[in-house]
């Protein structure tokens, strides 16, 4: 029985988490599909990108819950809390293989959110698996043949990589909100590290898909700091890269960033995500 299993033999506790995208959730989290169970991945409507979004930014109400039942038993937070599965579940495709899945900036943003909501939890989410990387769901690289193809997702782990054994950092700002219909979720979410060189990296994103918003945040260590930046945003939330038109969905650089005093003030273009270096 799992009561007589001592704790030096248990590192973590799993959790399988993906993110429907088949329409709005009622007050308890469950999904109303309104007679669809799924959106298609390049072909959905404004309510669509709302509502999957709304139900991406879950993944920090779901890591709050079980962190807070984890620290009743493991106040130390020996234990690693561990979203072994995590990603956006979208429509079938018509393809010879049952899982390939197209990735849009919509995708990316949703993806770029939730890594944002890891590294906030990085005391106690230490492991994020991905499913899947290669040509099937939420994948980072698609195949065709010999041919392969960078999708916009794979864009957001390329400007994220840069958190990757750094300390956390807390930023200090304030997001509006983004509505749709009766319903709104914070348009902007946000993360940052200092790398082992004293460099200091923010991940911001704008969920909005219609509005600039202008962000004021403090963190330490701003007062003599450079800030570059590069930015990854399409025309639209449906854009895709295809073997046609590989990079049209692809990181640029962003300038969008400036120091006033000890804030930093950031104006981001709707559904964007930013990646600012300070050093």
């Amino acid at each position: 029985m799992l009561s007589h299993i001592s704790y030096r033999w248990l590192q973590g506790v799993g959790v399988h988490c993906y993110t429907g995208a088949g329409g709005r959730t009622d007050a308890s989290g469950k999904a109303v599909t309104n007679g669809r169970e799924a959106v298609d991945a390049t072909d959905f409507t404004a309510d669509q990108y709302f509502h999957s979004l709304k139900n991406a930014l879950r993944m920090d109400e779901i890591i709050n819950g079980h962190a807070a039942i984890m620290d009743r038993f493991d106040p130390a937070k020996k234990i690693a809390l561990i979203i072994d599965e995590w990603g956006i579940v979208v429509g079938d495709e018509n393809s010879a293989s049952y899982f390939y899945q197209q990735n849009s900036l919509r995708d990316a943003l949703a993806a770029a959110s939730t890594l944002n909501i890891f590294n906030n939890h990085c005391d106690r989410v230490r492991m994020a698996n991905l499913a899947q990387i290669t040509g099937v769901l939420r994948s980072l690289v698609l195949t065709s043949g010999d041919s392969l193809l960078l999708t916009p997702t794979y864009w957001v782990f390329d400007l994220f990589k840069v958190h990757q054994n750094a300390h956390s950092l807390v930023v200090k700002f304030n997001s509006p909100n983004y509505t749709f219909g009766d319903s709104q979720i914070p348009a902007v979410n946000i993360s940052a590290s200092r790398d082992s060189l004293g460099a200091i990296h923010i991940s911001l994103v704008n969920l909005d898909p219609a509005k600039t918003v202008t962000v004021r945040t403090t963190v330490e260590s701003l007062i003599s700091k450079s800030v570059t930046g590069r930015i990854l945003t399409s025309e639209r939330f449906t854009d895709i890269n295809t073997f046609g038109q590989p990079e049209k969905v692809k990181p640029a650089v962003f300038s969008g960033a400036k120091k006033q005093g000890g804030e930093l003030v950031i104006t981001l273009p709707p559904k964007s995500v930013v990646l600012l270096e300070l050093k």
